[in-house]
């Protein structure tokens, strides 16, 4: 009776199983058992190798912090914000320059002493632009470089009062009116304007077209200021960052609402290579406008000498892997 019972229950066990598929479920698993004992020592040689560019990448921007020891000590026996600021950009120094390969062209056409209006084409995120001033910040210590962008719309002022912010008042960021980056210029500092703004930032694409519109306020703040304008113009920058501005969705809600809320993808390893033309002088014969229609030429024929149009993304980090291999 006992075996017959047993018998039973086997049969009824058999019978459960292959109505609920039992069997194939032990035999997908028995297959991925197989592949997983396959595949691992492949994926191993993948994740590991990578794994050491990681520590390789870090170990590097150690090194580009250790080099800078002596500054930074300096810098921190003298003024709390001043060793910030030379930590600040020796931070970002080291990942231009690991991430990006950045270089500057052109430097020396900055003023040791004295001030200078920079003007620059503003990409989908600005990065150059805090390379140039982390490099600026090394090189050029006798003076504050500010950061600019006139937009139609003027930030609260309570924003500039949160934490985030800070990042605002260590690196002297202004945000306007015109008075007052004119003030900054006639105090001997550097400003740094980009007449394109966030328009320029959303709608620009890979053709690098100049989204300046009318704007002329950036040319009458140098007039103001008796100053030299000298314009910049960084290789590959839509390569590195785009923007999905152009999407008729997102277009729609920044022409009605001035709400910058297309989204920004990228972060390729590009090469970047930032490059300053000839300053252009002072001259109280020229009006705004017609010094704007000169920077924005000034420009335009920094893109078009240094810059392939229209841009690509692999084209462009093949040839950051050329400058490597050129460089070794």
């Amino acid at each position: 009776n006992i075996n017959k019972n047993c018998n039973h229950d086997v049969c009824v066990f058999r019978a459960l199983e292959d109505w609920a598929g039992l069997g194939q479920v032990e035999d997908y698993l028995s297959v991925l058992e197989y592949l997983l004992w396959v595949f691992t020592p492949l994926a191993i040689v993948f994740i590991l190798p990578f794994l050491i560019v990681i520590l390789l990448y870090l170990s590097i921007l150690f090194l580009h912090v250790y080099k800078r020891k002596n500054q930074l000590r300096e810098a921190y026996c003298n003024n709390l914000w001043d060793g910030a600021r030379k930590t600040l950009a020796t931070l970002w120094d080291g990942h231009g320059a690991i991430w990006h390969g950045y270089e500057i062209h052109g430097m020396e056409k900055i003023p040791d002493k004295g001030p200078a209006l920079i003007v620059y084409y503003h990409g989908a995120i600005p990065i150059d632009y805090y390379y140039f001033l982390a490099s600026l910040t090394h090189t050029h210590t006798h003076t504050h470089a500010y950061s600019y962008n006139p937009i139609r719309y003027n930030w609260p002022h309570y924003i500039f009062c949160l934490p985030f912010f800070l990042l605002c008042e260590v690196f002297s960021v202004i945000h306007g009116p015109q008075e007052e980056c004119v003030r900054a210029l006639k105090n001997g500092h550097l400003l740094g304007i980009s007449p394109g703004g966030v328009r320029e930032a959303l709608f620009s694409d890979e053709t690098y077209p100049l989204l300046w519109g009318k704007r002329r306020g950036f040319a009458q703040v140098a007039i103001d200021s008796q100053v030299p304008v000298i314009p910049m113009f960084t290789q590959n920058l839509r390569e590195g960052f785009r923007s999905l501005g152009n999407l008729r969705f997102y277009r729609w809600v920044y022409e009605r609402f001035r709400f910058p809320a297309a989204p920004v993808y990228g972060g390729f390893p590009v090469k970047f290579r930032t490059f300053l033309g000839d300053p252009i002088p002072y001259d109280p014969n020229v009006n705004a406008a017609e010094l704007a229609e000169k920077v924005q030429q000034a420009v335009q024929s920094l893109i078009d000498q240094h810059q392939q149009i229209p841009g690509n993304i692999l084209r462009a980090l093949l040839e950051r892997f050329h400058s490597k291999v050129k460089d070794h």
